[in-house]
């Protein structure tokens, strides 16, 4: 990919400039979020540590009509058009939205019956199952999971194919005069930007990807995971257990990679969501097996409300979404990029040129900030009076 970074030197990408407006007092970081004089001193204050905490993290800030946590003041026009979809959409698309998954976990029920679950703590699940099995829980996953999107209003989704003469031109590996794009690619990396993101995949490729120890054990839900292949994380772990996890992810990707037959992992190397607008660091997992990687860039026009699920809880935003007439959703399929000798040895430099590259052709700006960040914008959101405890933990 070396003549491919290099064309990026034209149209650098964007990085999010750190504010440093503040940086000559360190002390204020050390103090309470809001102060205690009196109300209309612990507004004003409440407000500019907001507007500062948004500059400092604009990747998880909300632009839409529904404002900063889906709580602004709306405009008498969107209360009309909200409390119309209120009483005509919602109900028809919850109603018919349920019956889909209700429908696929039946499928999935009926082809899973009389077969055991793999036996790996963050493997139990059906990905091993192969012949009609396979054939019917991924066919037909496919088409649920698009006809869903229809449901919610992404009725036309527009995907781009960008193709690389550089990509085949360089793509030999050392010793070998093999042409890498013969190799299958291990692994989906994507931005981040909605939970809408695992179900425009799964309509896509049907992938297997990284999901909470929790979810396996959602009604419904839980099964139509293990049908998927996922592999189970409990985020806050620390322990080896993490460790364990990402050296599963690993032998799933350089599986993928080797057998054509076992599916590839779909992964958001950024570890959490963002608005949209931006790309957060990479972690490394994708990028440890040294396999060639697709990356798919994932956007949300919008005019009234945004489906980046950012800073807004849940439920709010799953009635906000459903109450929009139309949703729209933009996708780019950038060539599979296979690694240079030094970045399989390196991956944390693998990991920089595939985000590098991902924001040029998005138009994305980078930001070094992650899950740690988030949590403190979202405590000042929800008025803690103290910076949680996370302010000085690193992204997990």
């Amino acid at each position: 990919m070396e003549s491919e970074l290099k064309d990026l030197n034209s149209k650098p990408a964007k990085i999010q400039q750190p504010d440093t407006t503040h940086d000559d007092t360190s002390s204020k970081d050390d103090r309470p979020l809001l102060k205690a004089d009196s109300s209309s001193t612990a507004a004003a204050a409440a407000a500019a540590n907001i507007h500062e905490l948004e500059k400092k993290f604009a990747a998880y800030v909300r632009n839409d009509v529904y404002g900063t946590m889906g709580r602004g003041e709306l405009p008498l026009k969107e209360k009309i058009m909200l409390g119309i979809s209120l009483v005509t959409l919602l109900s028809l698309r919850i109603v018919f939205g349920m019956s889909l998954v209700v429908v696929y976990y039946l499928i999935c029920r009926i082809c899973t019956m009389f077969s055991a679950p793999n036996q790996e703590e963050e493997e139990e699940g059906y990905a091993h199952l192969g012949g009609w099995r396979r054939a019917v829980i991924v066919r037909s996953g496919r088409f649920l999971s698009r006809s869903l999107l229809f449901v919610v209003g992404f009725y036309w989704i527009t995907e781009t194919h960008k193709d690389s003469a550089n990509t085949k031109e360089n793509s030999k590996t050392e010793g070998t005069h093999q042409l890498e794009e013969q190799e299958r690619p291990g692994a989906i990396v994507s931005n981040h930007v909605s939970y809408l993101d695992i179900l425009y995949h799964m309509s896509s490729s049907f992938p297997s990807f990284v999901a909470k120890r929790s979810v396996a054990k959602i009604p419904l839900v839980g099964l139509i995971s293990k049908c998927l292949g996922c592999v189970y994380v409990q985020r806050e772990s620390k322990s080896s257990d993490f460790k364990g996890v990402a050296g599963v992810v690993t032998d799933r990707v350089r599986e993928a990679h080797h057998n054509g037959s076992a599916p590839m992992m779909l992964l958001f190397p950024e570890g959490t969501t963002t608005n949209g607008d931006y790309l957060l660091s990479f972690k490394t997992g994708a990028f440890l097996a040294g396999a060639p990687v697709v990356p798919v860039i994932l956007k949300y026009p919008y005019q009234r409300f945004s489906p980046a699920w950012d800073s807004i809880t849940g439920v709010r935003h799953v009635v906000f979404l459903l109450c929009q007439f139309v949703n729209h959703m933009e996708v780019t399929h950038l060539p599979t990029y296979y690694p240079s000798q030094q970045e399989k040895d390196d991956p944390k430099l693998y990991a920089n040129n595939v985000r590098r590259l991902m924001a040029t052709e998005g138009n994305l700006i980078m930001s070094d900030i992650g899950l740690a960040e988030k949590r403190i914008y979202h405590a000042a959101l929800n008025g803690n009076n103290r910076l949680p405890s996370v302010l000085h933990q690193k992204d997990d």
